[in-house]
């Protein structure tokens, strides 16, 4: 009788702890494929940017976005532990669209094509000057005046671009301008 209630026991702490956990992103496809989302990945993201479900589009990137959503901020780091603004940056680019771009802020800028604001589309970069230094933080364009970011108070979160504290920072924007050395997939 003993061994029986054991094992029911433990039958019942390994469903409970298996419906507690939370379903993981899974990025499928390869680096500049565009495939379809997951249904709840599609939901949140479409909520939180205040856009139709049909309207996320991208698998990857959300998929991507979601597996990094409230990493911490760490100067210099680059992975889950720690990551910041440029190598978020420099970590999406590759992962999601296949582009190589240079590791730091000041070296990102350089790569852009500027555009205006208007014409922001998925995966340009957005830069900011913050503490009176130039191009001091970049961050990804989303969509709907949205883009994710590594903040040094709150780790990877989506923001506003016209949030009233950030916008003020708001220096420049621009797509990415791909070079025949770059490893690159068409589209992008």
């Amino acid at each position: 009788m003993n061994k029986i209630h054991y094992l029911y026991c433990l039958l019942a702490f390994t469903i409970i702890l298996s419906s507690c956990h939370s379903r993981k992103a899974v990025m499928k496809g390869q680096p500049g494929e565009v495939v379809k989302p997951q249904a709840d990945i599609a939901d949140k993201y479409s909520a939180i940017l205040g856009i139709s479900k049909g309207d996320i589009q991208n698998g990857r990137l959300y998929a991507f976005i979601d597996q990094w959503m409230g990493t911490p901020y760490k100067f210099g780091g680059e992975d889950k532990d720690g990551v910041d603004c440029s190598g978020l940056s420099q970590l999406l680019e590759q992962q999601v669209y296949g582009i190589n771009i240079p590791r730091s802020t000041s070296q990102q800028i350089n790569i852009i094509k500027r555009k205006y604001e208007e014409d922001l589309v998925e995966g340009d970069l957005l830069f900011f000057d913050y503490d009176g230094k130039k191009f001091s933080h970049v961050a990804v364009y989303l969509q709907n005046g949205y883009y994710v970011h590594a903040s040094s108070s709150k780790g990877v979160i989506i923001t506003k671009l016209h949030d009233p504290y950030t916008y003020k920072y708001f220096s420049r924007c621009g797509s990415i301008e791909v070079t025949d050395t770059a490893n690159t997939s068409p589209g992008k």
